[in-house]
């Protein structure tokens, strides 16, 4: 699908087909039509994480608690939505070993004790070691700081989907 036929898409259409970038949100997909047409990819990114950045404090906390553990039990019990199999699986986390596993449970317990939401990481690239090295380096962070480095995760995570499905189909 090409700009030209998503600036076209009803709103609703649209909203089917990029309902699921932001996790479980399809609010922003239905606020980044309004902005349509995009002259390029990087104003459909745009759109997007305005709409994210726009949201007030509320919706943007259940934007970040809609988000997945990495490697829990959603991934386990095949509960992902296909984006976040697909990156999990891509960093390494759809083959943990017992140990590796119990180590992401561990740290997604508390980190999410500690901070009342998920640890988001857009782990697009990393490895299983980057991601328990980020969850260590960020575990210990204040509630405000990580709140806004969940929000920028998210942002990079939008991005990332956006262009893995504007670039799958152009």
């Amino acid at each position: 699908m090409n700009l030209a036929t998503i600036n076209q898409l009803l709103p609703a259409d649209f909203v089917r087909q990029f309902g699921e970038i932001a996790e479980h949100a399809p609010w922003v997909a239905e606020q980044a039509a309004t902005r349509r047409p995009f002259a390029d990819v990087e104003a459909m990114v745009d759109a997007f994480q305005m709409a994210v950045l726009a949201a007030d404090q509320a919706r943007q906390q259940a934007l970040l608690c809609a988000h997945p553990d990495l490697a829990g039990k959603a991934a386990l019990a095949g509960d992902l939505t296909v984006d976040s199999t697909r990156e999990q699986a891509g960093a390494g986390l759809g083959a943990l070993t017992p140990a590796e596993y119990a180590d992401f449970h561990a740290m997604n317990d508390r980190y999410r004790s500690r901070f009342g939401i998920p640890f988001i990481l857009a782990v697009k690239g990393a490895t299983k070691q980057q991601i328990l090295d980020s969850f260590a380096s960020r575990v210990n962070g204040t509630r405000r700081e990580e709140q806004l480095t969940a929000l920028a995760q998210v942002l990079r995570i939008i991005r990332f989907r956006l262009e893995t499905r504007i670039g799958e189909s152009a």
